[in-house]
Protein backbone atom coordinates (compact mmCIF):
# COMPACT_ATOMS: atom_id res chain seq x y z
CA UNK A 1 0.00 0.00 0.00
CA UNK A 2 3.25 2.30 0.73
CA UNK A 3 4.48 2.25 -2.76
CA UNK A 4 2.87 3.92 -5.41
CA UNK A 5 1.04 1.71 -7.87
CA UNK A 6 1.87 1.81 -11.35
CA UNK A 7 -1.72 2.41 -12.37
CA UNK A 8 -1.97 5.44 -10.08
CA UNK A 9 1.13 6.45 -11.96
CA UNK A 10 0.25 5.78 -15.13
CA UNK A 11 -3.24 7.77 -14.41
CA UNK A 12 -1.87 11.16 -12.95
CA UNK A 13 0.67 11.55 -15.61
CA UNK A 14 -1.89 10.37 -18.19
CA UNK A 15 -4.45 13.09 -17.26
CA UNK A 16 -1.63 15.73 -16.75
CA UNK A 17 -0.61 14.53 -20.27
CA UNK A 18 -4.37 15.00 -21.69
CA UNK A 19 -4.68 18.42 -19.89
CA UNK A 20 -1.52 19.84 -21.65
CA UNK A 21 0.20 20.24 -18.86
CA UNK A 22 3.26 18.50 -19.08
CA UNK A 23 5.24 16.63 -22.57
CA UNK A 24 4.67 13.06 -23.76
CA UNK A 25 8.53 13.07 -22.92
CA UNK A 26 7.83 14.25 -19.19
CA UNK A 27 4.81 12.50 -18.91
CA UNK A 28 6.77 8.84 -19.91
CA UNK A 29 9.44 8.82 -17.99
CA UNK A 30 7.51 10.14 -14.85
CA UNK A 31 4.88 6.82 -15.62
CA UNK A 32 7.91 4.17 -16.47
CA UNK A 33 9.51 5.17 -13.37
CA UNK A 34 12.87 3.04 -11.78
CA UNK A 35 10.83 0.33 -14.45
CA UNK A 36 13.03 -0.14 -17.73
CA UNK A 37 9.93 0.07 -19.92
CA UNK A 38 6.54 -0.08 -20.39
CA UNK A 39 4.37 -1.13 -23.52
CA UNK A 40 1.09 -1.31 -24.84
CA UNK A 41 -0.55 -4.82 -25.85
CA UNK A 42 -3.94 -4.96 -27.92
CA UNK A 43 -4.22 -0.89 -28.29
CA UNK A 44 -7.11 -0.48 -31.43
CA UNK A 45 -5.25 -0.21 -34.69
CA UNK A 46 -1.85 -1.81 -33.86
CA UNK A 47 -0.97 -5.56 -34.33
CA UNK A 48 1.78 -5.55 -31.87
CA UNK A 49 2.98 -3.70 -28.53
CA UNK A 50 3.68 0.06 -29.02
CA UNK A 51 5.63 2.47 -26.74
CA UNK A 52 3.63 4.72 -24.11
CA UNK A 53 4.05 7.69 -26.55
CA UNK A 54 2.29 6.34 -29.12
CA UNK A 55 -0.23 4.42 -26.78
CA UNK A 56 -1.09 7.47 -24.85
CA UNK A 57 -1.84 9.77 -27.78
CA UNK A 58 -3.66 6.84 -29.75
CA UNK A 59 -5.94 6.50 -26.43
CA UNK A 60 -6.63 10.32 -27.16
CA UNK A 61 -7.55 10.21 -30.55
CA UNK A 62 -9.93 7.16 -29.80
CA UNK A 63 -11.72 9.80 -27.69
CA UNK A 64 -10.05 9.09 -23.55
CA UNK A 65 -10.67 12.23 -22.51
CA UNK A 66 -9.49 11.09 -18.70
CA UNK A 67 -7.86 8.44 -17.38
CA UNK A 68 -9.31 6.98 -13.65
CA UNK A 69 -7.66 4.18 -11.67
CA UNK A 70 -9.34 1.24 -10.11
CA UNK A 71 -7.80 -0.89 -7.19
CA UNK A 72 -9.83 -4.40 -6.60
CA UNK A 73 -9.09 -6.51 -4.12
CA UNK A 74 -11.04 -10.18 -3.42
CA UNK A 75 -15.29 -9.39 -2.31
CA UNK A 76 -14.38 -6.01 -3.43
CA UNK A 77 -13.95 -4.25 -7.20
CA UNK A 78 -13.10 -1.08 -5.77
CA UNK A 79 -13.01 1.55 -9.01
CA UNK A 80 -14.09 -1.18 -11.75
CA UNK A 81 -17.43 -1.33 -13.90
CA UNK A 82 -17.17 -4.77 -15.92
CA UNK A 83 -17.09 -6.05 -18.00
CA UNK A 84 -16.55 -9.56 -15.89
CA UNK A 85 -13.53 -10.69 -18.26
CA UNK A 86 -11.81 -6.89 -17.29
CA UNK A 87 -12.62 -7.16 -14.27
CA UNK A 88 -11.64 -10.51 -13.16
CA UNK A 89 -7.96 -9.76 -15.00
CA UNK A 90 -7.81 -6.20 -13.16
CA UNK A 91 -8.51 -8.25 -9.89
CA UNK A 92 -5.62 -10.64 -10.26
CA UNK A 93 -2.90 -7.51 -11.16
CA UNK A 94 -4.85 -5.81 -7.83
CA UNK A 95 -5.00 -2.49 -10.21
CA UNK A 96 -5.69 -1.22 -13.33
CA UNK A 97 -6.67 2.00 -15.56
CA UNK A 98 -9.72 2.83 -17.16
CA UNK A 99 -9.73 5.48 -20.05
CA UNK A 100 -13.14 7.73 -19.74
CA UNK A 101 -14.46 8.39 -23.48
CA UNK A 102 -12.84 5.51 -25.10
CA UNK A 103 -14.22 2.43 -23.50
CA UNK A 104 -11.04 1.01 -22.91
CA UNK A 105 -9.17 -0.28 -19.70
CA UNK A 106 -5.54 -1.01 -19.57
CA UNK A 107 -4.02 -3.97 -17.15
CA UNK A 108 -0.22 -3.98 -16.08
CA UNK A 109 1.70 -7.54 -16.00
CA UNK A 110 4.98 -7.71 -14.80
CA UNK A 111 8.18 -9.09 -15.87
CA UNK A 112 11.04 -9.27 -14.19
CA UNK A 113 13.98 -9.69 -16.59
CA UNK A 114 18.12 -10.82 -15.19
CA UNK A 115 20.11 -12.34 -12.73
CA UNK A 116 19.61 -11.12 -9.33
CA UNK A 117 21.44 -8.27 -8.20
CA UNK A 118 20.56 -7.00 -11.93
CA UNK A 119 17.33 -7.54 -12.83
CA UNK A 120 15.13 -4.98 -14.85
CA UNK A 121 11.47 -4.71 -14.47
CA UNK A 122 9.28 -4.24 -17.85
CA UNK A 123 5.65 -3.82 -17.79
CA UNK A 124 3.02 -4.73 -20.36
CA UNK A 125 0.00 -3.19 -19.94
CA UNK A 126 -3.18 -5.18 -21.50
CA UNK A 127 -5.91 -3.01 -23.67
CA UNK A 128 -9.27 -4.83 -23.54
CA UNK A 129 -12.99 -3.45 -23.56
CA UNK A 130 -14.17 -1.80 -20.23
CA UNK A 131 -18.03 -1.24 -19.95
CA UNK A 132 -18.90 2.72 -19.38
CA UNK A 133 -20.08 2.95 -16.10
CA UNK A 134 -20.42 4.66 -12.88
CA UNK A 135 -16.98 2.62 -10.86
CA UNK A 136 -17.87 0.58 -7.76
CA UNK A 137 -17.70 2.20 -4.00
CA UNK A 138 -15.27 5.39 -4.82
CA UNK A 139 -15.47 8.01 -2.24
CA UNK A 140 -15.28 12.06 -3.00
CA UNK A 141 -12.45 13.59 -1.69
CA UNK A 142 -14.48 14.36 1.29
CA UNK A 143 -15.81 11.26 2.33
CA UNK A 144 -12.18 9.86 1.99
CA UNK A 145 -10.17 12.43 3.96
CA UNK A 146 -13.13 12.09 7.23
CA UNK A 147 -12.77 8.03 6.82
CA UNK A 148 -8.92 8.03 6.91
CA UNK A 149 -8.98 10.07 9.81
CA UNK A 150 -11.10 7.53 11.51
CA UNK A 151 -10.10 4.25 10.42
CA UNK A 152 -6.29 5.54 11.37
CA UNK A 153 -7.43 6.68 15.11
CA UNK A 154 -9.77 3.25 15.58
CA UNK A 155 -6.78 1.01 14.28
CA UNK A 156 -3.97 3.02 16.24
CA UNK A 157 -5.36 2.32 19.53
CA UNK A 158 -6.43 -1.19 18.84
CA UNK A 159 -2.71 -1.43 17.62
CA UNK A 160 -1.40 0.10 20.67
CA UNK A 161 -3.30 -1.67 23.14
CA UNK A 162 -1.92 -5.41 21.58
CA UNK A 163 1.53 -3.80 21.43
CA UNK A 164 2.26 -4.31 17.44
CA UNK A 165 1.42 -0.48 16.18
CA UNK A 166 5.49 0.15 15.67
CA UNK A 167 8.24 -1.27 17.59
CA UNK A 168 11.78 -3.10 16.59
CA UNK A 169 14.23 -2.70 13.92
CA UNK A 170 11.92 -3.43 10.48
CA UNK A 171 9.38 -0.89 11.73
CA UNK A 172 11.98 1.51 12.55
CA UNK A 173 13.51 1.04 9.17
CA UNK A 174 10.47 1.90 7.81
CA UNK A 175 9.27 4.81 9.38
CA UNK A 176 12.64 6.45 8.30
CA UNK A 177 12.43 5.44 4.96
CA UNK A 178 8.68 6.94 4.57
CA UNK A 179 10.34 10.06 6.06
CA UNK A 180 13.12 10.52 4.06
CA UNK A 181 11.20 10.05 0.94
CA UNK A 182 9.11 12.78 2.50
CA UNK A 183 11.69 14.95 2.67
CA UNK A 184 13.22 14.40 -0.37
CA UNK A 185 10.08 16.71 -1.62
CA UNK A 186 8.83 13.92 -4.25
CA UNK A 187 5.78 14.92 -6.19
CA UNK A 188 3.04 12.75 -4.96
CA UNK A 189 0.91 13.70 -8.39
CA UNK A 190 1.15 14.79 -11.14
CA UNK A 191 0.30 18.64 -12.26
CA UNK A 192 -3.40 19.71 -12.18
CA UNK A 193 -4.46 18.17 -9.31
CA UNK A 194 -5.77 19.63 -6.17
CA UNK A 195 -4.30 20.11 -2.98
CA UNK A 196 -6.69 18.21 -1.51
CA UNK A 197 -5.91 15.15 -3.44
CA UNK A 198 -2.14 15.30 -2.71
CA UNK A 199 -3.15 15.71 1.33
CA UNK A 200 -5.87 12.74 1.08
CA UNK A 201 -3.21 10.37 -1.01
CA UNK A 202 -0.26 11.53 2.01
CA UNK A 203 -2.45 10.26 4.15
CA UNK A 204 -3.27 7.19 2.66
CA UNK A 205 0.40 6.18 2.01
CA UNK A 206 0.78 6.91 5.77
CA UNK A 207 -1.92 4.32 6.65
CA UNK A 208 -0.70 2.11 4.32
CA UNK A 209 3.22 2.48 6.46
CA UNK A 210 0.84 1.20 9.63
CA UNK A 211 -0.70 -1.48 7.77
CA UNK A 212 2.69 -2.75 6.82
CA UNK A 213 4.49 -2.48 9.88
CA UNK A 214 1.62 -4.26 12.09
CA UNK A 215 1.50 -7.35 9.31
CA UNK A 216 5.29 -7.34 9.03
CA UNK A 217 6.87 -6.99 12.31
CA UNK A 218 5.72 -10.30 13.62
CA UNK A 219 2.90 -10.25 16.48
CA UNK A 220 4.80 -7.90 18.61
CA UNK A 221 2.82 -8.61 21.98
CA UNK A 222 -0.45 -10.01 20.72
CA UNK A 223 0.19 -12.92 22.84
CA UNK A 224 -3.07 -14.87 22.84
CA UNK A 225 -4.95 -16.07 19.43
CA UNK A 226 -7.83 -13.62 20.10
CA UNK A 227 -5.18 -10.86 19.90
CA UNK A 228 -3.65 -12.10 16.93
CA UNK A 229 -7.18 -11.92 15.20
CA UNK A 230 -8.24 -8.84 16.82
CA UNK A 231 -5.15 -7.19 15.28
CA UNK A 232 -6.12 -8.68 11.85
CA UNK A 233 -9.44 -7.70 12.00
CA UNK A 234 -8.18 -4.11 12.66
CA UNK A 235 -6.25 -3.81 9.97
CA UNK A 236 -8.86 -5.08 7.39
CA UNK A 237 -11.04 -2.31 7.40
CA UNK A 238 -8.14 0.40 7.61
CA UNK A 239 -6.28 -1.45 4.40
CA UNK A 240 -9.93 -1.18 2.21
CA UNK A 241 -10.38 2.59 3.44
CA UNK A 242 -6.95 3.09 2.61
CA UNK A 243 -7.57 1.54 -0.87
CA UNK A 244 -10.32 3.84 -1.22
CA UNK A 245 -9.05 6.87 -0.81
CA UNK A 246 -5.96 6.12 -2.86
CA UNK A 247 -8.70 5.91 -5.61
CA UNK A 248 -10.72 9.03 -4.62
CA UNK A 249 -7.31 10.99 -4.70
CA UNK A 250 -6.01 9.68 -7.95
CA UNK A 251 -9.49 10.03 -9.63
CA UNK A 252 -10.21 13.41 -8.57
CA UNK A 253 -9.15 15.74 -11.41
CA UNK A 254 -11.04 13.20 -13.74
CA UNK A 255 -14.25 14.38 -11.59
CA UNK A 256 -13.11 17.88 -10.73
CA UNK A 257 -13.66 18.12 -14.67
CA UNK A 258 -16.93 16.97 -14.84
CA UNK A 259 -15.45 13.85 -16.72
CA UNK A 260 -17.81 10.39 -16.50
Amino acid sequence: MLSEPRSGRLAAWGNALLAGLVSPDDAVVAIVGEDAVHRVEGLPGESAPVGLTLALGRLRTLGASGLRIALPAPGHPLGLSGPPEFNARALDAEEAVICEGAALGLVPEVYEVGPAGDVHVEVVWHCLPVREAPPADVPSLGEAERELAEALRDATAVLSRLDVAGSGPVAEAAIDAYRARAEAGREVLAPGYPPRAVRVLELAQRVGLLISVASENGPGGAVSASEISARAEALRPVERTARRAQVAAYNSVVVERGVR
